[in-house]
Protein backbone atom coordinates (compact mmCIF):
# COMPACT_ATOMS: atom_id res chain seq x y z
CA UNK A 1 0.00 0.00 0.00
CA UNK A 2 1.22 3.50 -0.73
CA UNK A 3 1.95 5.50 2.43
CA UNK A 4 2.50 8.91 0.83
CA UNK A 5 3.46 10.70 -2.39
CA UNK A 6 5.38 13.97 -2.85
CA UNK A 7 5.38 16.11 -5.98
CA UNK A 8 7.45 19.20 -6.78
CA UNK A 9 5.63 22.42 -7.71
CA UNK A 10 6.85 25.63 -9.36
CA UNK A 11 4.74 28.04 -7.28
CA UNK A 12 4.31 26.87 -3.71
CA UNK A 13 1.71 29.41 -2.55
CA UNK A 14 -0.44 29.04 -5.67
CA UNK A 15 -0.20 25.26 -5.41
CA UNK A 16 -1.22 25.21 -1.73
CA UNK A 17 -4.26 27.32 -2.67
CA UNK A 18 -5.04 25.07 -5.66
CA UNK A 19 -4.77 21.78 -3.77
CA UNK A 20 -6.78 23.11 -0.82
CA UNK A 21 -9.61 23.85 -3.26
CA UNK A 22 -9.54 20.65 -5.29
CA UNK A 23 -8.91 18.22 -2.42
CA UNK A 24 -11.58 19.63 -0.10
CA UNK A 25 -14.46 17.91 -1.95
CA UNK A 26 -12.56 14.62 -1.50
CA UNK A 27 -12.37 15.08 2.26
CA UNK A 28 -8.75 16.24 2.35
CA UNK A 29 -7.38 19.28 4.14
CA UNK A 30 -4.02 20.93 4.68
CA UNK A 31 -2.56 19.11 7.69
CA UNK A 32 0.96 20.57 7.96
CA UNK A 33 3.34 23.07 6.42
CA UNK A 34 7.05 22.84 7.17
CA UNK A 35 10.20 24.02 5.40
CA UNK A 36 8.62 24.48 1.97
CA UNK A 37 6.48 21.35 2.18
CA UNK A 38 2.69 21.19 2.53
CA UNK A 39 1.05 17.94 3.57
CA UNK A 40 -2.59 17.09 2.95
CA UNK A 41 -4.54 14.21 4.45
CA UNK A 42 -8.05 12.89 4.69
CA UNK A 43 -10.05 14.48 7.49
CA UNK A 44 -11.11 10.96 8.52
CA UNK A 45 -7.57 9.53 8.56
CA UNK A 46 -5.87 8.52 11.77
CA UNK A 47 -2.50 8.23 9.99
CA UNK A 48 0.40 9.92 11.81
CA UNK A 49 1.43 11.93 8.73
CA UNK A 50 -0.12 13.39 5.61
CA UNK A 51 -0.31 11.14 2.56
CA UNK A 52 -0.08 13.75 -0.23
CA UNK A 53 2.70 16.34 -0.18
CA UNK A 54 3.81 19.24 -2.37
CA UNK A 55 7.25 20.82 -2.27
CA UNK A 56 8.63 24.00 -3.83
CA UNK A 57 11.24 23.25 -6.46
CA UNK A 58 12.22 23.20 -10.09
CA UNK A 59 9.83 20.82 -11.83
CA UNK A 60 12.10 20.48 -14.85
CA UNK A 61 14.60 18.54 -12.73
CA UNK A 62 12.08 17.15 -10.26
CA UNK A 63 11.52 13.57 -9.30
CA UNK A 64 8.43 12.03 -7.81
CA UNK A 65 8.66 10.58 -4.31
CA UNK A 66 6.58 7.51 -3.49
CA UNK A 67 6.62 5.85 -0.06
CA UNK A 68 5.30 2.37 0.52
CA UNK A 69 3.93 1.34 3.90
CA UNK A 70 5.99 -1.45 5.49
CA UNK A 71 4.46 -3.77 8.10
CA UNK A 72 7.55 -3.61 10.35
CA UNK A 73 11.09 -2.26 10.53
CA UNK A 74 12.60 -5.52 9.28
CA UNK A 75 10.59 -5.12 6.07
CA UNK A 76 12.09 -1.64 5.63
CA UNK A 77 15.60 -3.11 5.92
CA UNK A 78 14.72 -5.94 3.50
CA UNK A 79 13.28 -3.41 1.01
CA UNK A 80 16.46 -1.35 1.16
CA UNK A 81 18.78 -4.35 0.72
CA UNK A 82 16.69 -5.74 -2.17
CA UNK A 83 16.65 -2.34 -3.87
CA UNK A 84 20.43 -1.97 -3.68
CA UNK A 85 20.94 -5.54 -5.00
CA UNK A 86 18.51 -4.83 -7.87
CA UNK A 87 20.47 -1.78 -9.03
CA UNK A 88 18.95 1.01 -6.95
CA UNK A 89 21.13 3.69 -5.33
CA UNK A 90 21.22 4.63 -1.66
CA UNK A 91 19.24 7.79 -0.89
CA UNK A 92 18.93 7.28 2.89
CA UNK A 93 19.80 4.12 4.82
CA UNK A 94 17.16 2.51 7.09
CA UNK A 95 16.68 4.49 10.27
CA UNK A 96 14.53 6.68 12.48
CA UNK A 97 13.50 10.04 11.01
CA UNK A 98 12.45 12.03 14.10
CA UNK A 99 11.83 15.12 11.96
CA UNK A 100 8.65 13.37 10.81
CA UNK A 101 7.66 11.72 14.11
CA UNK A 102 9.29 9.66 16.88
CA UNK A 103 8.53 6.24 15.36
CA UNK A 104 9.08 7.06 11.67
CA UNK A 105 11.45 4.34 10.43
CA UNK A 106 12.24 4.65 6.74
CA UNK A 107 14.73 3.88 4.00
CA UNK A 108 15.13 5.74 0.72
CA UNK A 109 16.53 4.61 -2.61
CA UNK A 110 16.71 6.06 -6.10
CA UNK A 111 15.30 3.49 -8.48
CA UNK A 112 16.82 2.68 -11.87
CA UNK A 113 14.88 5.63 -13.35
CA UNK A 114 16.00 8.10 -10.67
CA UNK A 115 12.73 8.14 -8.71
CA UNK A 116 12.94 8.55 -4.94
CA UNK A 117 11.29 5.41 -3.53
CA UNK A 118 10.84 4.82 0.19
CA UNK A 119 9.62 2.13 2.55
CA UNK A 120 8.34 3.38 5.90
CA UNK A 121 7.07 1.82 9.12
CA UNK A 122 5.25 3.98 11.67
CA UNK A 123 5.08 1.35 14.43
CA UNK A 124 6.96 1.91 17.69
CA UNK A 125 9.40 -0.73 18.90
CA UNK A 126 8.38 -2.28 22.20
Amino acid sequence: MIDHVTIVVNDYEASVFFYKKILSPLGYSLAIETQGFAGFKSMTSNAPIADFWIHQGNIENATTHIAFNAPNRNAVVNFYQAAIRAGGCDNGKPGIRKAYHDHYYGAFILDINGYNIEAVCHQPVF
